[in-house]
C-alpha cells in the first residue's frame, strides 16, 4: 500500500468491480482515453482476474484516506525488468473526483511505487491532447513530453493528437 496526504493505493478487490464498470460506461472517460468499446460487468471481472496473474502489471484502488471510499483506479502495466520501465493509465470514477488534485497526488504515489517498490527508470503513458486535466496532472508528477502522434485520434468529427509523455527516475523527487 503507498499512502499520501489524501489518499491511498491498494490492490483491487472484488468489490471494486462496480465503480471501474461505472467508469468505463461513462462518454467522458471513454473520450479522455479514446476507449470506443464498452464492457460488461461480467467482462471487466474477468479481466481482473488476469489481470492479478500477470507479473508485468499492477492495479490499484485510488482511495481516500478520509471515508475509506474508492475514487478511482489506476495501473502501471507492461513493466518490462529488462529495460527497467512501465507504461501508466489512470482513470477517476466521477466527475465529482475531478479538479480536487486526486489525479495528480495518485499519479505521485504510482511513479513512487514505480520507483522505490518496483525499481525501475521509466514510467511512460500516452494521453490524448484533448485530455489538459490529464496532462496537467502529469506534468505536476514530474512527466515529460516526448513526442506526438499528430491527428491519432478521430472522435466526434475532430481530431486529437497523442502525446507520448514520461518520467525517468533521476528526475523523481520522492
Amino acid at each position: 500500500m503507498m499512502e499520501g496526504s489524501r489518499l491511498y493505493l491498494r490492490p483491487i478487490e472484488d468489490q471494486d468491480i462496480d465503480g471501474i464498470c461505472h467508469s468505463v460506461q461513462d462518454e467522458e472517460a471513454r473520450y479522455m482515453t479514446g476507449t470506443r468499446r464498452t464492457f460488461t460487468k461480467k467482462e471487466i471481472i474477468d479481466r481482473y482476474r488476469k489481470f492479478r496473474e500477470d507479473s508485468a502489471r499492477r492495479d490499484f484502488a485510488i482511495c481516500l484516506r478520509e471515508g475509506d471510499r474508492v475514487v478511482g483506479d489506476l495501473a502501471i502495466v507492461d513493466i518490462d525488468q529488462n529495460n527497467r520501465k512501465a507504461g501508466f493509465r489512470i482513470s477517476l470514477h466521477a466527475g465529482a473526483y475531478q479538479n480536487k488534485g486526486y489525479g495528480t497526488e495518485a499519479v505521485k504515489l504510482a511513479v513512487r511505487y514505480t520507483f522505490e517498490e518496483l525499481e525501475l527508470n521509466r514510467l511512460e503513458l500516452e494521453v490524448y491532447s484533448h485530455n489538459i486535466r490529464g496532462i496537467k496532472a502529469y506534468e505536476k508528477a514530474g512527466f515529460q513530453k516526448e513526442g506526438v502522434c499528430r491527428q491519432a485520434l478521430f472522435w466526434n468529427g475532430r481530431y486529437s493528437d497523442e502525446i507520448l509523455m514520461a518520467v525517468l527516475k533521476d528526475e523523481y523527487v520522492g
